[in-house]
Order: structure tokens, then sequence, then C-alpha cells
């Protein structure tokens, strides 16, 4: 039995999720240093202006960016190759 039968999707979820946080703060303060610029590349999309629900009581903002770089992506795949080797 060896093989992803036994493995639990919601983990594989964490270690995307963590792998992505670490890689985008890995690209953030690594991509600070002259010669490691290339790791902030990448490309940000969401809403441009926030959709808003306003009821006079009640005020909602609702607004979403995500943005991937080159370290983010380094995250997933440590954490995919983590996540195998458990």
């Amino acid at each position: 039995m060896n093989g992803t039968r036994g493995k639990n999707n919601w983990a594989l979820f964490l270690f995307l999720l963590g792998g992505i946080v670490i890689g985008g703060f890995i690209g953030h303060y690594i991509g600070q240093i002259p010669y490691m610029e290339w790791i902030r590349y990448g490309k940000e999309f969401g809403f441009q202006n926030p959709l808003v629900l306003d009821l006079e009581l009640l005020y909602i903002e609702f607004s979403i960016k995500i943005q991937i770089t080159i370290g983010s992506i380094i995250g997933i795949i440590g954490a995919i190759l983590i996540y195998r080797k458990i």
C-alpha cells in the first residue's frame, strides 16, 4: 500500500498554503538583495475596486489580491517535495 491512498488531502493543502506563504516571504526579503531581484518577479491580479455593500447600518467591503512570484512558486515546489517525502 505505497502511494497517495493513505495521505490526507488536507495535509497537502496546508503544505501548499505554507509553501506559498514562506515562498512569498523569501521572495520579498531575499529579493531586496541587488543580485537576487529576479526572485520577486511575478504577476499580481485581483479586484481593482473593492465590492461594496452599504446598508446604512452595515458597511462591507470585499477585495482580494493574489500575487504570484518566483519565490512563491519555489515555495510550492518545496512543499510538494516535502509532502511526497512524508
